[in-house]
């Protein structure tokens, strides 16, 4: 009997080891490399270790910054923050957002995803995963597992397989259609050969096996298989491709069907998770957007999670370590955190006030103050941002207070507070971010050991995928109910009734728009922002749907951050010291946290107003995006359905290329759209 040699031994016992610190999902950690392949598919516990393989090739690796980063810019399983820059998210160039002479395939915007033909080799990468993944569905059914066991992982594999074409065909449209295992033995290429089919038949396997998937898989796993692909997860995912195929993107004529598809889905999707007890994360209740904030931080039966990476906190010399890197990423240099995420300005201004109103809209019960930018505005702001004098707790620095302004010495050059680095916008980012996180955990690298699991999917994106989808179909109130439970939440105020909404309710445009800035605040820095603006079309300067939804596009801006200096007496400061702390009995201008407050002011908060209104001095920063050029943000419609690269047309010249897109061939052939 051959060996079952797909399984790599040490990539195996790596990601193996993927969830939860609590959980005891995918801690089997047996050599499976050397497992006799019958003997695999008749034990249960091995049958289960290889689902948890396949699990492991998707999900983030260690460390991985895994709010912002994605699997689908890189070709061989890395994860990135390439397509998060490719927005007003965070800013930087990248090969989807700068200028190129001409658009072709030799070219690194012809996205790599895609991967390579099929070898002999075990790489991750999209044709080996669902190589993985099609043994495993031919052969379960034929070792005597009992059924139930045998449903639970063939439920799980196909939601994978679906997961996986549902990345290649929202980058590229229909790619070819592999449902049975390839050999990778070399000379076997016509049989390999398999040709791009129409982006109609994709969609609707990708729909049939998550359809497989939802009738094969409970509602719930109990506590040591959380993190475990459910009924409701399958449900919600299609609901997920169903509205991305209704969109724009896919639907230039918007085809009510194709709304109708997704409302039905997404409608199903929401009562089946309700059903098994999922719905928005309301522990701590919705004042300030408490409930909010601290949805992260609840792990095994989270009502939000509906599909969940986990991380553990184990330390680094475990074998078993598999750390969040999202929380050394956003805590500043200062306290030995990376200070690596640096969000825009464009979206710390999108964030509205209280009322659910935007910051410029003159009915809004509270007035915007450029100079107190961080007063009364959607609780969401103070739960995603860290701005100068914002509080940052962390475990041993529970009023731990980001100062993070500049000065200018004698040479006329600016000076930050922070002694260590600064990051490059001026605002640090607090989503995810978790109170009782260690600055000191594995030593030196501070925050390190984090085990926050990221959410891939949560409760509130079904609700709006729904309201969405309502939307679509001309089912208006409903959608805008949608919106509102999600406000609701949040903590916003009922205001003039609608939380800020009233000028859309009533017209299908409008809500469009209101759903696409909804997602943009409720889900920044989640890794979803790209795909919105994609499916949408809202990069390019002429975008119809930018002007038909209200939307501004990204083509031709910069992304920006805030610089704020120090002014004393009117001027700005100059000076060899920090100007706001103390230097043994004296302080150059005025202390930042004093011992005592001036008369009339009675906590920190309220000094904070005081020190923006009399020292600190707000400008945007301009150099986050490239400055040795006159360069602004340029996105390429042929991106909306990527081209294929020359790394897999030159060794499969038999797949048609992306039409827009040429090729050793000759021009593209292959429309996306059918």
């Amino acid at each position: 009997m051959k060996k079952l040699t797909i399984l790599n031994i040490g990539l195996c016992c790596l990601l193996l080891t993927n969830q939860a610190c609590k959980d005891n999902f995918l801690e089997e950690k047996r050599d499976l490399g050397a497992v006799d392949e019958m003997d695999l598919f008749q034990d249960p516990i091995l049958a289960t270790a290889y689902v948890d393989y396949v699990y492991g090739l998707f999900l983030p690796a260690n460390n991985a910054q895994s709010f912002v980063a994605t699997q689908d810019a890189s070709d061989n399983g890395g994860y990135n923050n390439t397509f998060t820059q490719t927005t007003d998210e965070l800013a930087g160039e990248t090969d989807f957002n700068k200028q190129w002479n001409v658009i072709s395939y030799i070219n690194n915007h012809a996205n790599k995803y895609f991967g390579q033909r099929m070898s002999a080799s075990i790489g991750n990468n999209v044709w080996t995963r669902m190589k993985e993944i099609n043994v495993f569905l031919e052969k379960i059914d034929h070792g005597g597992i009992d059924e139930a066991t045998r449903n639970q992982l063939k439920g799980q594999m196909y939601f994978w397989r679906a997961f996986q074409y549902f990345q290649l065909v929202r980058m590229y449209g229909g790619v070819p259609l592999v449902l049975e295992s390839q050999n990778p033995i070399v000379g076997d290429n016509d049989a390999n050969s398999v040709p791009r089919s129409s982006t109609t038949a994709c969609i609707a396997q990708i729909v049939k096996d998550l359809d497989l998937a939802k009738s094969l898989l409970p509602g719930k796993w109990d506590g040591g298989n959380w993190g475990r692909i459910t009924s409701g997860a399958a449900a919600a995912f299609k609901g997920r491709v169903l509205l991305t195929y209704a969109s724009p993107q896919f639907n230039p004529n918007d085809s009510r069907d194709r709304w109708e598809a997704a409302y039905a889905a997404n409608t199903e999707a929401k009562a089946l998770l309700e059903q098994n007890g999922f719905g928005l994360f309301q522990t701590g209740g919705t004042t300030g957007g408490k409930a909010w904030s601290d949805m992260w931080f609840t792990e095994v039966n989270n009502p939000e999670a509906v599909i969940v990476y986990g991380f553990n906190n184990a330390s680094s010399s475990s074998t078993a370590v598999k750390n969040n890197g999202w929380e050394q990423a956003i805590r500043p240099r200062e306290l030995s955190g990376a200070g690596s995420i640096s969000p825009t300005k464009q979206i710390f201004d999108a964030f509205p006030m209280l009322d659910g109103k935007n910051i410029d809209d003159p009915t809004s019960t509270y007035t915007y103050d450029a100079k107190k930018f961080y007063k009364n505005r959607d609780p969401r702001f103070g739960k995603t941002f860290v701005y100068n004098g914002a509080l940052f707790p962390y475990a041993n620095g529970e009023s731990y207070r980001q100062w993070t302004y500049y000065w200018k010495n004698s040479k006329g050059a600016y000076v930050s507070t922070e002694t260590k680095g600064s990051n490059a916008s001026g605002i640090y980012l607090r989503k995810g971010s978790n109170p009782a996180a260690s600055a000191t955990s594995n030593g030196a690298a501070g925050f390190q050991q984090s085990g926050t699991d990221y959410m891939e999917m949560r409760f509130a994106e079904v609700v709006l995928n729904l309201a969405e989808s309502a939307i679509g179909v001309d089912k208006l109130q409903e959608g805008l109910n949608g919106i509102i439970e999600i406000r609701k939440r949040a903590g916003i105020e009922v205001g003039d009734g609608s939380y800020g909404l009233a000028t859309v309710a009533g017209n299908r445009n409008k809500l469009f728009g209101a759903i696409i800035n909804e997602r943009k605040l409720e889900f920044a820095y989640e890794g979803k922002r790209f795909y919105d603006l994609r499916r949408w079309k809202l990069f390019e300067e002429d975008s119809p749907t930018a002007q038909r939804i209200g939307v501004k596009p990204l083509n031709g801006t910069r992304r920006t951050g805030l610089l704020i200096t120090v002014k004393n007496n009117g001027m700005e400061y100059t000076g060899a010291s920090d100007p706001l702390v103390r230097n043994g009995s004296s302080v150059p201008v005025v202390e930042r946290q004093p011992a005592t407050y001036p008369d009339g002011i009675a906590n920190q908060d309220q000094y904070l107003d005081y020190l923006y209104d009399n020292y600190f001095v707000i400008a945007e920063k301009d150099d986050l995006d490239p400055t040795n050029i006159p360069w602004k943000f340029r996105w390429y419609t042929e991106y909306y359905f990527f081209g294929l690269n020359q790394t897999i047309l030159s060794t499969s010249p038999y797949l048609q290329q992306t039409t827009g897109w040429d090729s050793m061939n000759g021009a593209g052939t292959f429309d996306p759209l059918k």
